[in-house]
């Protein structure tokens, strides 16, 4: 009894073995056809490893998506479709077997985005998938185009009956409030780049990478935060949102999180309707907020009374705690500010947008534009005063990296500035050189290093 244990245990062994080396044969010619791109040769014993044994290396499941991939833009009909649910299915046993090396946001949006691409089931069962990417892994659910596509298929959904227009609506939010935290991640890396290049230090290539990177992700959500305004288009127009919200406040007055969706909206517009100020009030009694002042603080401005428009917008400064929603309170401070000539206070407030969003480019254009003006106020020479312009150039080509939105607007400014700016023979006369740093007076009180001309 006990040698025939011996032999079935040794049989069992070296069945093991075996399919273990079978695994790393299969496996290893398979990741060779896959890394040459020879994806046909490497289809079918991928398949084999991941059905066989899918624990062997998580390698699998990344060359599989490769290959379906190549063979789902290749295939039609049938076909297709078999290779869209064989890649759906290589997805979910990533997720299933390396949950550790895995990300459900990403995960769960490229299969939204395989859906949305190949317009697999019905306009909800694709909306449903992104709806899944956002609500079980937000943090990871970072694709442009997926966050795109999640607004598109509401949209078409409202077109067609089958959703409410507060339904775009708070899509439009949710999307665009993920788009500004991710422009604000990608600044937030891109920042000390810029500044360590400002200082006149070399980015190593690692961190030249890094910048291109950030760059590119700005511009492409830049990209897509103007496809999303463009398709809500007139529906966000206070001419449709007056009567959305008319028709319900008597109804509504008291439901605090019906007022709080209604006044941005309407906030986001500047509506100046008597039905804003009916519904910023009825809001700042039940739930004094920052959306609530801020609106009460555009009112008052809309009246003409600049000194209670800021109070109210200090006020909602202080109590809001979304940094993006922060920044463009005190943007509007500072631009109030500005509009009075005010413009050290301006400036202070221009900075504290910047620090709450880094990639707030028009804070920076702003603050240029303030400079520039300053310049023939701002020097003892008219070499000192023309120095200001290089130093107004600096901050528009700092608004041109932080927002790619900008950029040919920024390249074009800071071309003008330099013209205006000290020129090569000025500099040779005024026995300077480039790096000699010029300290500028009045209120601007900041150095600027002579540029290489």
């Amino acid at each position: 009894m006990k040698a025939r244990f011996i032999v079935l245990l040794s049989a069992v062994m070296l069945g093991s073995g075996a399919f273990a080396q079978d695994c790393t044969t299969t496996a290893a010619l398979a990741y060779d056809d896959a890394k040459a791109k020879n994806y046909d040769a490497a289809y079918e014993p991928l398949m084999k490893v991941k059905e066989e044994c899918p624990d062997y290396s998580l390698a699998t499941f990344q060359y599989l998506a490769m290959v379906l991939n190549y063979k789902i833009d290749k295939a039609t009909g049938d076909e297709k479709a078999k290779y869209i649910d064989e890649l759906i299915d290589v997805y979910m046993g990533r997720l299933e077997h390396y949950p550790e090396k895995t990300k459900k946001g990403d995960i769960y949006s490229d299969i939204a985005l395989l859906k949305f691409d190949n317009k697999v089931g019905t306009t909800e069962d694709r909306f449903n998938a992104f709806d899944k990417a956002y609500t079980e892994d937000k943090d990871n659910f970072t694709s442009p185009k997926g966050l795109y596509a999640y607004f598109d298929l509401m949209v078409n959904m409202q077109d067609a009956g089958d959703r409410e227009l507060q339904d775009v609506f708070d899509i439009y939010d949710r999307v665009m409030a993920k788009i500004e935290e991710e422009e604000i991640n990608e600044a937030d890396r891109l920042q000390p780049l810029i500044e360590k290049q400002d200082a006149g230090e070399d980015l190593t290539s690692k961190e030249a990478k890094t910048a291109k990177i950030a760059e590119q992700r700005l511009t492409n959500f830049n990209a897509v935060k103007n496809a999303l305004n463009a398709k809500l288009g007139a529906r966000a127009d206070c001419d449709n949102l007056v009567p959305l919200y008319e028709k319900d406040f008597e109804a509504k007055k008291g439901d605090v999180s019906w007022l709080r969706n209604a006044n941005a909206r309407l906030s986001a517009k500047d509506c100046e309707d008597p039905l804003f100020f009916k519904i910023s009030e009825a809001l700042h009694q039940l739930e004094p907020s920052a959306a609530s002042a801020y609106s009460l603080g555009q009112l008052a401005e809309a009246d003409g009374d600049r000194s209670k428009a800021l109070e109210y917008y200090n006020e909602a400064a202080e109590l809001e705690e979304d940094p993006a929603d922060k920044a463009k309170i005190y943007y509007r401070i500072a631009q109030n500010y500005k509009s009075s000539g005010s413009f050290s206070q301006a400036r202070s407030f221009y900075k504290k947008a910047i620090q709450a969003k880094p990639s707030y480019g028009r804070a920076y254009l702003n603050i240029a534009d303030m400079y520039a003006d300053s310049a023939n106020n701002c020097g003892e020479t008219a070499f000192d005063k023309r120095a200001v312009y290089w130093l107004a150039a600096e901050y528009v080509a700092k608004a041109g990296r932080v927002d790619p939105s900008l950029s040919n607007h920024a390249n074009a400014t800071v071309a003008a500035y330099n013209g205006r700016a000290p020129q090569k023979a000025d500099v040779f006369q005024e026995g300077k050189k480039a790096g000699d740093a010029i300290q500028i007076g009045c209120w601007i009180g900041e150095t600027v290093r002579i540029p290489q001309l």
